[in-house]
């Protein structure tokens, strides 16, 4: 472990003194996937010396989605629970108040979305400071990550992105399109359909370090080296976030300003005086990217007090299956009313896409 350690930091260090060019690009990738592979075997070994960890958490997901405030402890997670959900969360002004996870349930746009409050995570939580391990591992049920920085501490910030980076969690990226295909022979083929930043040479003396001589890859995005790693490794989760700055009634006008412009952050608040609680729930039901399906028995009026909510994107397919598992089965048609329909009660099949508000009534064997 110690040995294991000393290794990727020199490895760091290494990278810190290279210049980036092309010159250097495969070396550059080839330190990279060494410091992949040693903290790969080094999360391992610490698996299999102590086996699940005693203080983890299990969270039943409930609600049409699910929220994860994250940040440091007394960042205000606790009081911004409350204010977006009612939640009755014990609240105090010191640290590691929150001892488990705290649910709560927001409802908005007749959407009913589960927030969870974990205990504040320090810097080494990944590597398992402060029980941070635990609680960075719940983010892989998470639909939306919420990180909630403290107005007058905004160095917590890049800690919070470093460890949540170190616990393989991709925050607002999508995953890459790359397929690797691996063969008996042949060698390395590399097909793209996108102008890369990294050259194939680079590409192959990864793959080569990660024990890969015959493989076929195909790149349908952008990606960087580091992009190409973890698509190899294939074992990261990519979750959308919003990043919310609170307890601004504590701080100046001018301090808002600057500590917003320079995080990027979403939005500023203050649970304490309600200020853009409101504006939270809607941003954070757009960044969730939730329509509302209104469902219709034949012969009957539309039910539209309580919608289906389901993700953007979604088909006829994809209500039928989260409805009751036999209704795709047993689909003949759909007449479809609303923003997606070419005409009032369309005649639609599975495949047909739907839209916010749409009207949707299924006709089954």
């Amino acid at each position: 472990m110690v040995d294991n350690n000393k290794k990727i930091k020199e490895l760091q260090d290494e990278l810190k003194k290279t210049k980036y060019n092309k010159a250097t690009q495969g070396h550059i990738g080839i330190v990279k996937a060494k410091i992949a592979q040693l903290k790969e075997k080094q999360e391992a070994r610490i698996s299999k010396k102590t086996g699940k960890s005693e203080h983890g958490y299990t969270v039943r997901k409930s609600g049409d989605g699910t929220v994860l405030l994250l940040g440091f402890p007394s960042a205000g997670k606790s009081t911004l629970l409350n204010a977006l959900t009612g939640a009755d969360s014990e609240v105090a002004a010191y640290e590691f108040t929150t001892l488990s996870v705290v649910p709560g349930m927001m409802e908005y746009k007749q959407a009913k979305i589960q927030i969870l409050d974990v205990p504040g995570i320090v810097s080494g939580a990944a590597s398992g400071k402060g029980r941070g391990k635990e609680v960075l591992t719940v983010i892989q049920n998470a639909d939306l990550v919420l990180i909630v920085i403290d107005v007058n501490h905004p160095e917590h910030y890049p800690a919070i992105l470093r460890e949540v980076w170190e616990s393989r969690i991709r925050l607002n990226k999508k995953k890459p399109q790359v397929w690797i295909k691996k063969k008996a022979q042949g060698g390395i083929q590399i097909g793209k359909t996108v102008e890369l930043n990294v050259d194939d040479e680079t590409i192959k003396k990864v793959l080569r370090e990660f024990k890969l001589v015959n493989a076929e890859v195909l790149i349908r995005s952008p990606i960087d080296i580091d992009d190409f790693i973890d698509c190899i490794e294939s074992n990261k989760k990519y979750v959308p976030s919003l990043t919310c700055i609170t307890k601004v009634d504590l701080a100046n006008a001018a301090q808002v300003i600057k500590v917003k412009k320079e995080l990027n952050a979403d939005l500023v608040v203050s649970a304490e005086d309600g200020l853009n609680i409101d504006l939270l729930r809607e941003i954070i039901f757009q960044k969730l990217d939730f329509i509302r399906i209104y469902m219709k028995e034949p012969r009957k009026e539309a039910d539209m007090k309580e919608p289906m909510i389901i993700y953007r994107g979604a088909t006829i397919r994809d209500v039928c299956s989260k409805t009751h598992k036999d209704f795709v089965k047993k689909f003949k048609f759909a007449r479809v009313w609303g923003k997606s329909a070419k005409h009032p009660a369309q005649k639609v099949s599975l495949r047909h896409k739907l839209l916010d508000e749409d009207i949707l009534e299924l006709h089954l064997d």
